[in-house]
């Protein structure tokens, strides 16, 4: 009958410009998709290459390479007989496109260019590519020379076509093409495309998985047809941390789901499904009939090849199942895991550090990193032999075997308590209790000396000792002499980062990690090059609110019992002189605002594009039963001053885990000024007026 069709789609941990490993981890998703049967792979987006490739992509080098692996994988006995789609850059006349190459037996069927580009957020894709803007349209593309010597061809389709096989018709879309309001898969199955495939660079957001399950599903609900969904996983070089959740669906229903986080390198879904399927579904649908007969036609690329086999009546064919779907404080203990443990084995250092104070912040740092350990033994246990591989570089024992995480955790993971005579013994006691619960090698250390060193040094230059305000001192020595206790912390982290382990004869240098919220960087509410400045910063992108949510899941479920105090604990610095051997100073007292009006700030800030004057029109609404009008604007006003008075401090922010769309990363997600006129004349004046009015 030639009905049952089995394709795979796959997630890869692909690292930018790691041209041999890549091609080593597509070459077994290949494999694996064979052995399973498979007809057709898909990989994600520039797959070959690595999608974090950045301004690299200007260079020749970058297309040379690309062509050089896509010369092995047509090489390779490995591709013969099934279809395989890989992602590259490619250079047509002169412009650089983000493409899809898909090839079988040796030949090159069609290069097809990405129509739409990511260019929001994170995605810079315009800097380095160009959409192509000739719809339906398609060109000849004269390969290099390394490329002819494989294929025998000179010349090959580029464009937009599809692929029309013995038994189905294939259309491609690359990632951000999905999201577009006029998506190709829409034109493409009226046009009579039964299976469409999606290569995507796409990166983890709190709470976003749902809506790229939404789009998949929602793409073949109303038209019907096959999705085969391929995405990048893991940390391929910078700031993002890219989800799998590799999928396929049918008819508006998930049939194939791949995980969201893990640590194997290579995961790969194969399914089989019944083409009649899609036939009768579409049959019925008079309104796709009736717009599908004025449809303009793809050029399509005949292919002599079947997805199926003739005599398949007997084959089983994949059932819809029900998505399931991470919970916040899931996502949060899995992604930034995922992350961390990449960048350790990628960067060959020997472990982390962190100066864990005993509040929310750094506790909710050690809990990551403990649920990195826990990732790890998991993935050992369960056979896979490149974390077990990695684990024992970064321990520098080949025999070692991670089975306990607090045995890991005690060997790759350092925390620091760094007290002052401001800080009480409460704190001291929670840091030291949560490190004897993960397993963490625990250091406790005072850094008076140090802070009295230094003052010394500039009472000695200028003749004046600077005092606390409790004291008589004024807010301006207050405030300097909180930032020399922050700022030894962060070099006595870096101190005991290079030469803790020399100290245990271990070999290696250590990570360090920070631990400053979302929320604090946004409002400013931490110390230039105090211990914010680290390495990496697993929490940089995530709330207090969901960090504390965060803190309570891992109570439940790693049974942390030391958190609990930490979680009824008033956050709070510590730098400030204790009363009566009590905490006096308060983080949220401090800084003029509740953590949770913070991220209520953040997110009008930078979701929905609000100024002061437009924050302080939705305010009114939302806080009425609340607050007043004159006091919402004091609120408005107060929280833009602190904002843009400490902007500047974003420019060296450590880099973090992105994790939310509201994040102040002043690299590349929120490009702003960072000398303000933080006066707001114009628009506060605006805010006034419309206080008075009202």
């Amino acid at each position: 009958m030639g009905r049952a069709v089995t394709v795979a789609t796959c997630a890869l941990n692909q690292w930018a410009l790691d041209f041999e490993g890549n091609l080593e981890r597509i070459f077994r998703s290949i494999d694996i998709a064979k052995s399973q049967g498979a007809r057709y792979r898909l990989g994600p987006e520039l797959e070959i290459c690595g999608y974090g490739c950045s301004d690299h992509y200007y260079e020749s080098d970058t297309l040379l390479h690309s062509f050089q692996v896509l010369a092995k994988l047509l090489e390779s006995p490995a591709t013969q007989d099934i279809i395989c789609d890989v992602g590259m850059p490619v250079l047509h006349r002169n412009v650089r496109y983000n493409c899809r190459v898909i090839f079988l037996n040796k030949k090159i069927l069609l290069i097809r260019p990405k129509i739409s580009l990511a260019n929001a957020g994170n995605y810079r894709e315009l800097r380095w590519f160009t959409p192509w803007n000739k719809a339906r349209h398609v060109e000849e593309y004269f390969l290099p020379r390394i490329i002819q010597e494989v294929t025998g061809q000179e010349t090959v389709p580029f464009g937009d076509a599809v692929l029309a096989t013995k038994d189905t018709c294939l259309g491609a879309e690359i990632c951000e093409e999905l999201w577009a309001p006029n998506s190709p898969h829409i034109e493409m199955g009226l046009d009579g495309v039964e299976i469409f495939t999606n290569s995507s660079g796409s990166h983890h957001v709190l709470r976003k998985a749902h809506t790229r399950v939404d789009l998949v599903n929602s793409a073949t609900a109303k038209n019907g047809g096959i999705y085969i969904l391929a995405n990048q996983k893991g940390c391929d070089g910078d700031r993002l941390y890219y989800d799998g959740c590799a999928m396929i669906s049918m008819n508006g229903e998930t049939v194939a789901q791949g995980s969201q986080f893990s640590l194997d390198d290579v995961e790969v879904l194969v399914a089989t499904l019944d083409l009649e399927d899609v036939r009768s579904y579409r049959a019925e649908i008079s309104s796709r009939n009736l717009a599908a007969s004025k449809v303009d036609p793809y050029p399509r690329v005949k292919v002599n090849f079947a997805l199926s086999c003739s005599d398949d009546v007997a084959v089983p064919t994949c059932m819809p199942i029900q998505w399931r779907h991470h919970s916040p404080e899931e996502e949060i203990s899995l992604g930034p895991a995922c992350w961390l443990w990449d960048y350790l084995r990628r960067s060959k250092q020997a472990g982390f550090l962190l100066p864990l104070s005993g509040g929310i912040d750094s506790s909710a740092t050690a809990c990551i990193v403990y649920s990195m350990c826990h990732q790890v033994c998991l993935a050992v246990k369960d056979g896979n032999a490149d974390v077990l591989a990695d684990a024992r570089k970064i321990v520098n024992d080949e025999t070692y075997v991670p089975e306990d995480p607090r045995e890991f955790c005690k060997r790759i993971f350092t925390t620091c308590y760094m007290a002052s005579e401001n800080s009480s013994q409460d704190t001291c006691n929670r840091a030291k209790l949560l490190a004897e619960q993960i397993g963490s090698y625990h250091i406790n250390l005072n850094i008076d000396t140090a802070v009295k060193a230094i003052v010394g040094i500039f009472s000695m230059v200028t003749g004046r000792t600077p005092r606390f305000c409790v004291y008589g001192g004024s807010s301006r020595e207050n405030l300097a002499l909180q930032n020399v206790q922050a700022r030894v912390r962060m070099v006595l982290a870096y101190l005991f980062a290079q030469l803790t382990l020399w100290t245990r004869g271990m070999p290696g240098g250590l990570l360090v990690l920070g631990s400053a919220n979302v929320d604090e960087s946004l409002r400013g509410y931490l110390t230039k090059y105090d211990c914010s400045s680290a390495d990496i910063n697993p929490i940089g992108g995530i709330s207090k609110t969901d960090l504390k949510n965060f803190i309570q899941y891992c109570i439940e479920n790693f049974q942390l019992t030391a958190l609990r105090s930490i979680m009824s604990a008033p956050p709070t610095a510590e730098l400030e002189p204790l009363v009566d051997g009590q905490v006096a100073q308060t983080d949220e007292a401090d800084m003029g605002m509740t953590y949770a009006e913070l991220s209520i700030y953040g997110k009008l800030r930078k979701i929905a594009k609000a100024g002061p004057y437009s924050m302080f029109c939705k305010l009114i609404n939302m806080w009425k039963e609340i607050c007043t009008p004159r006091e919402v604007a004091s609120k408005v006003k107060h929280f833009f001053r602190m904002y843009s008075v400490n902007r500047h401090k974003m420019t060296t922010l450590t880099p973090s885990y992105h994790a939310e769309n509201y994040s102040p990363d002043d690299n590349r997600f929120d490009l702003r000024p960072f000398l303000y006129n933080t006066t707001w004349s114009w628009q506060f004046r605006c805010i006034d007026k419309q206080v008075n009015a009202l």
